[in-house]
């Protein structure tokens, strides 16, 4: 059972990765609205097309996955 819990990532290695996923996928965020911009979409296409945008909600997934991690770590601490 203690080789498990050293497998675990620490909370600073999860934070780090939150911060960085937060990152690239505020990055990318802002990609789709720049390039709707560009194509001139209506703010509601660009709208929709965020929110079906399947790397932007893979991203959430997995950020909410590594949030929900940490706090359960923090809760064992």
């Amino acid at each position: 059972m203690d080789n498990a819990a050293s497998d675990l990532p620490s909370i600073k290695e999860l934070q780090e990765s939150i911060e960085e996923l937060a990152a690239y996928r505020e990055r990318l965020f802002q990609d789709v609205i720049g390039l709707g911009k560009k194509l001139r979409l209506s703010q509601k296409k660009i709208d929709a097309t965020v929110a079906a945008h399947p790397e932007l909600q893979r991203l959430d997934e997995v950020m909410s996955q590594l949030v929900a991690q940490k706090n359960a770590q923090q809760a064992q601490s």
